[in-house]
């Protein structure tokens, strides 16, 4: 981009009045983070040239240190920019998007190709004695490059670039494709029997989205607080059907958004990238750093939890399946679109437990409170909301978060509501990593959290069931990971840890979702005021392990699709539904329709990074449930444990390996023993131990 006279005016390239340091984004528009990234790779070429360019001898200092150094506003630039698609995507930052990723993608390994640079970082790593955290950068510094292509030949190193532009973009595309088709999807109802069975609160969101719309009527879209519902309490089984196929039919169609195409180039894209670099798969590749190591040890737990834990997802399957036959006759055929509902009918009748009569005591607001009330019985921590902190959309509020001693932790965004613009799911990110500036002061980190929790309306607040609640621990424990941070440098930072370690700080938080002590601070009726019954409380416990072996099945099914696409060793040719069917049938209890197709909206593995590391969920349950057993030991709330959880595992970043933290933590290696008690398994099942380590 040329530079021009509104330069001095972009506030990416400008000190900053804002609290804390952080984004003025009620200034920032698309073109001054267009404008920031084209400056931010220019500075970071000149810091570049500097380092191979210092005639003295190469040193931890000046070219490990110097290099972890660089790149500062392009890496400030390019967070923010994804961030928002992430959150507020539209046209102009769309466009932005697809036009950069591929230039950033090949100016990222211009460098990491850089044969000077790479000479000065190799020379360091033979000759520096490193300890500790200086240690740990030296080596990730080093296997970067060598994970880049350092030693690659010249003609190699030119595919290696177009490999990794192409994949910059795809992933964009493939993003931006199952966002925009989810979005444009609705469905209209025009008769008020087709509301049979819906919960008042589902019926007055579907009501104002209509009246938003300008329609008559009630609109369903495919977003998590409508669709979830609607699958489980519509008596309507056609609605459902259709609803289902809309839903898992995404990005297969015969127009813009189809993404057969791009699954298969991402997946050969990338197999091809590990075999320029010498390993026989993608996953072989990716899994040199998990805590997994190899692919026999992700294989040896997807295959044991399917031994263990198919029999009984099957009599779960029965169970459903019988019940929805005593109710509608047994010449009735179960589709994957009657699963929710009747799995639902069946819970009420085993433990009179219907979700939908707990919203009304699991308010956002109280909800929040009660989640900022944990962290502080734990940590000693506490929120201050700060409205003079700018955000990028009027649903995020800000929060300051002091320490135990009052100290500032970090800044805190919670964007909690769906809408549309705003990718599905939940997930936790950084705007701003922390880390010690060369003078050890500690820079510390600005963290937010996003969902997509049912919006209020006009006569009613927010309020959430027992799987969002859980939901937003999960992304809270992420955040606490991320604020914690207490490290040298920032690439270590946080959440920089394995991919099969950084679920465990989210998972360890959802155990709280089911405790009673907890509940009780913050569960009660929004009208009211009444707390939530003991009795319903008990029914929580009960039903926790409700179809606790099919949903398992359902992840390993989703690990066992993730490792066949990475694990294959030629290239993916194939009809990718056909692939798909193959890939994860010894895992799928109740088959999808033949137009359904997984693999073209699953984004975790095509464009989220949980490429060959899907499988890392069930792998952080092994570990979240045995450190939460400790808890359970010593008192849920016990402070002198939470205090070790923070200094060892959330404060420590990426500093050391996975493992060796969670020995320290835990006085040993975990074992499943905690997962198979907290699962009613445990007379059932036993992994071998080489799936823990």
């Amino acid at each position: 981009m040329e530079k021009n006279s509104q330069h001095i005016h972009n506030p990416l390239l400008c000190k900053r009045e804002t609290p804390h340091g952080t984004f003025p984004f009620d200034k920032i528009t698309p073109e001054h983070i267009e404008e920031a990234i084209y400056e931010g790779m220019a500075r970071e070429n000149d810091e570049i040239r500097a380092i191979m360019e210092n005639n003295e001898a190469p040193t931890f200092n000046n070219t490990i240190v110097a290099l972890e150094q660089s790149g500062a506003l392009l890496n400030e630039a390019s967070t923010l920019m994804y961030n928002l698609q992430g959150v507020t995507s539209n046209k102009p930052l769309d466009e932005i998007i697809e036009r950069l990723a591929p230039v950033i993608a090949r100016h990222e390994t211009d460098i990491l190709l850089n044969e000077k640079l790479f000479g000065r970082v190799k020379a360091v790593m033979e000759s520096y004695n490193a300890a500790d955290e200086e240690r740990k950068l030296l080596e990730e510094t080093y296997d970067a490059f060598l994970r880049s292509g350092a030693t690659l030949d010249p003609e190699r190193k030119e595919r290696f670039k177009a490999i990794t532009a192409e994949l910059s973009e795809l992933t964009v595309r493939f993003s931006q494709n199952n966002l925009k088709e989810r979005d444009a999807y609705e469905m209209l109802l025009t008769d008020e029997k087709d509301l049979d069975g819906l919960p008042a609160s589902l019926v007055a969101q579907a009501a104002q989205l209509a009246k938003d719309k300008g329609k008559e009527g009630w609109v369903i879209t495919l977003q998590a607080p409508l669709y979830r519902p609607f699958m489980m309490y519509s008596h309507r089984r056609e609605l459902r059907k259709r609803l289902y196929l809309a839903y898992n039919t995404l990005c297969t169609h015969d127009n813009e958004y189809n993404n057969f195409d791009i699954v298969r180039r991402l997946v050969n894209l990338r197999m091809e990238r590990a075999h320029l670099l010498g390993y026989k798969t993608y996953a072989d590749f990716v899994l040199k750093h998990r805590m997994a190591g190899q692919t026999s040890r992700v294989y040896s737990l997807l295959d044991q939890l399917i031994e263990n834990y198919k029999l009984p997802a099957e009599h779960e399957l029965k169970e459903v399946d019988a019940l929805a036959r005593e109710l509608e006759g047994e010449d009735f055929q179960m589709e994957p679109w009657d699963f929710s509902y009747y799995s639902h009918q069946l819970k009420v009748r085993l433990y009179d437990m219907d979700e939908e009569k707990l919203r009304p005591y699991f308010e956002l607001s109280r909800v929040k409170e009660g989640i900022f009330g944990l962290a502080n019985r734990l940590y000693g921590i506490t929120f201050r909301e700060r409205k003079d902190i700018p955000v990028y959309h009027p649903d995020v509020v800000a929060y300051e978060v002091l320490d135990a001693d009052g100290s500032f932790l970090a800044v805190f965004y919670a964007d909690l509501y769906a809408r549309e613009g705003k990718q599905g799911g939940a997930w936790m990110t950084n705007y701003k990593e922390q880390w010690l500036n060369d003078d050890g002061a500690d820079s510390r980190p600005h963290v937010a959290i996003a969902t997509n929790f049912p919006r209020p309306l006009p006569d009613q607040p927010s309020l959430l069931n027992l799987d969002e609640v859980e939901t937003f621990l999960h992304e809270f424990g992420h955040a606490l990971h991320g604020m914690f941070s207490k490290v040298r440098f920032r690439s270590l930072s946080g959440t920089n840890v394995y991919w099969d370690f950084v679920e465990l700080p989210s998972q360890f938080m959802e155990n709280y979702a089911t405790e009673k002590d907890f509940l009780r601070t913050f569960a009660q009726h929004y009208q009211t005021g009444e707390s939530l019954p003991d009795e319903w409380i008990n029914r929580i416990v009960r039903s926790r392990n409700f179809n606790v072996a099919y949903a398992c099945m359902r992840q390993v099914s989703f690990g066992l699709l993730d490792m066949a696409y990475y694990t294959l060793d030629c290239p993916l040719t194939e009809d990718v539904r056909t692939f798909e069917q193959q890939a994860w049938k010894q895992a799928i209890l109740l088959p999808a329709p033949d137009e359904a197709c997984m693999s073209v909206q699953f984004g975790h593995i095509m464009s989220g990074g949980y490429a060959a590391g899907y499988y890392s969920y069930k792998w952080a349950e092994v570990l979240d449930a045995d450190a939460f057993s400790l808890f359970k030991e010593n008192g849920i709330f016990d402070r002198e444990t939470a205090t070790r959880f923070r200094n060892v595992i959330l404060s420590r970043g990426g500093t050391e390996d996975p493992m060796t933290l969670y020995v320290k933590f835990r006085g040993r290696e975990p074992n499943i023993h905690a997962l198979l008690v907290r699962n009613g398994l445990e007379e059932s099942v036993t992994l071998p131990s080489e799936a823990n380590k």
